[in-house]
């Protein structure tokens, strides 16, 4: 505007230039919030930013980290899948992607977006290790799926015995291998050990279904109708 003044140009620049100072403004007040780790307070202001700057790719991961935070994982996703289209070679938010899958339960997800990620930077260390990690867990799920639908219960049992060893530290999949090795006991009329697995099962997960079906099974074999 200053090499070529317009009246109607002036007043859209002054709007602009308000508005930028605004943005400014919360983004400022953003970072606070996330440093003073007030994450709702944090989410609200960089919703308001978003609402305008909807191509910034860094404030769609910083508020995915506020939703890590806030225990909404699927809300995380939704923000670092754009920022990973909105900026070349985004290893970190594929990284990030398949790491929550992962927490989440999804192995096959995990394995995808980590694979994205190794395709961008195939020396990539933390994806690197993800990728064998989930690779690992992925190929004992599949074979001791496979094994369950051969009739082979035996190996499924330990196949799964494997898949709560080889990741301890996720409840989900623990818990996934027992419900699995319940079915396969109820499957192989093993049924007092079914029976004490399935309740284990359904301890944790009072309304997992296919735990409730596989000791009613279990039930019938031991003549406890009532049960």
């Amino acid at each position: 505007l200053k090499s070529n003044p317009s009246n109607n140009e002036e007043k859209e620049a002054q709007a602009q230039l308000t508005k930028s100072d605004e943005l400014q403004r919360l983004h400022s007040q953003a970072l606070s919030a996330y440093q003073k780790e007030d994450y709702k307070a944090a989410i609200s202001l960089l919703d308001e930013i978003l609402a305008v700057c909807v191509w910034d790719a860094e404030l769609r991961e910083l508020r995915a980290e506020c939703y890590i935070k806030e225990g909404e994982p699927s809300k995380a996703i939704s923000d670092l899948k754009a920022a990973a289209k909105l900026k070349n070679d985004n290893t970190e938010a594929f990284y990030k992607i398949s790491k929550i899958y992962y927490q989440l339960g999804d192995h096959e997800l995990s394995l995808s977006e980590v694979r994205e990620c190794l395709k961008l930077d195939q020396d990539h260390k933390q994806c690197f290790s993800l990728y064998k990690k989930v690779k690992k867990l992925n190929k004992q799920i599949e074979s001791a799926e496979e094994f369950i639908r051969e009739g082979r219960y035996e190996d499924a049992i330990n196949k799964y015995d494997s898949v709560s060893k080889t990741e301890p530290e996720v409840p989900v999949y623990a818990a996934r291998a027992k419900e699995r090795i319940c079915h396969c006991l109820s499957k192989s009329q093993q049924s007092t050990e079914a029976i004490k697995v399935c309740t284990e099962v359904l301890q944790l997960e009072p309304t997992n279904v296919n735990a409730l079906k596989d000791r009613a099974e279990a039930y019938l074999l031991e003549d406890l109708y009532e049960e």
